[in-house]
């Protein structure tokens, strides 16, 4: 009995489940700094409002 399907299989979810997880983690990334940039435009176009560099809660 040979389990060398098995073994292909297994190390084949494992490459595809850590693709998934770097190319999710880059996309999140992605997603928050350009929400981010958004955010600090908008807060520097306000009328009567200095932009500062510090973050807001």
């Amino acid at each position: 009995m040979s389990y060398l399907n098995y073994v292909i299989a297994a190390y084949a979810v494992f490459v595809v489940v850590l693709g998934w997880d770097f190319v999710a983690t880059r996309l999140q990334i992605r997603r928050e700094l350009r929400g981010a940039r958004l955010r600090a435009a908008r807060e520097a176009a306000r009328p009567g409002k200095t932009a500062t560099n510090e973050l807001i809660r």
